[in-house]
């Protein structure tokens, strides 16, 4: 595992830096939309419980309302009045998740895991699922190549209880490979109802 977070440190300085102009062009578009905050933070539930505070590109009006589904997973829509114009754009390509390289920098997250929930959500956990704890979270991980927003909140658990105690580099290789292929195609961006 040690390899694994020697790459996410090295690897997300030399993307961050070779990404730094279409972060400044994503960043300035977002302010120009509406010139509101260019990052969304919020605290999120990372490895063996540590609160942190995760960064993504801001894709909704300032102050827009939290709308959860049934099982406490966000609601996403085409056509969500909340997603500014650049907003939808960056949603559909995945460009706001590029903000979270600042996250695996920081050691918070990796590139590779299960995507991290919402700090109150921990409550909701059940039996094996605390072992969605055991590894960082990550920007992409086993569950978003495998169902991404289509999957209810729960069903995603067992795909990161998989990851979580199957990793190994080629596991990550693989999930690397599905997601450049899922984000080209904008497959299970969206998820209205359970």
């Amino acid at each position: 595992m040690w390899l694994k977070n020697l790459f996410d440190r090295v690897g997300g300085v030399i993307l961050f830096i070779l990404l730094f102009p279409l972060l400044l062009i994503i960043g300035s578009l977002i302010k120009i939309e509406d010139g509101g905050k260019i990052f969304f933070l919020q605290k999120r539930l990372g490895k063996d419980k540590k609160i942190f505070k995760i960064y993504k590109f801001r894709t909704m009006k300032e102050n827009a309302p939290d709308i959860r589904l049934a099982d406490g997973s966000t609601f996403n829509s085409d056509d969500d009045p909340r997603v500014t114009k650049i907003g939808k754009f960056l949603r559909r390509t995945s460009l706001d998740e590029l903000a979270q390289i600042i996250n695996v920098i920081k050691g918070d997250m990796s590139f590779i895991g299960p995507r991290p929930d919402l700090p109150d959500h921990l409550k909701l956990y059940e039996g094996e699922e605390f072992k969605k704890l055991l590894v960082k979270p990550g920007i992409t991980g086993y569950a978003q190549v495998n169902g991404r927003n289509d999957l209810p909140w729960k069903e995603r658990f067992k795909y990161d209880i998989y990851y979580a105690e199957n990793w190994s580099i080629l596991l990550d290789i693989k999930i690397i490979i599905k997601t450049v292929s899922i984000i080209f195609t904008g497959k299970g961006v969206n998820r209205e109802n359970v």
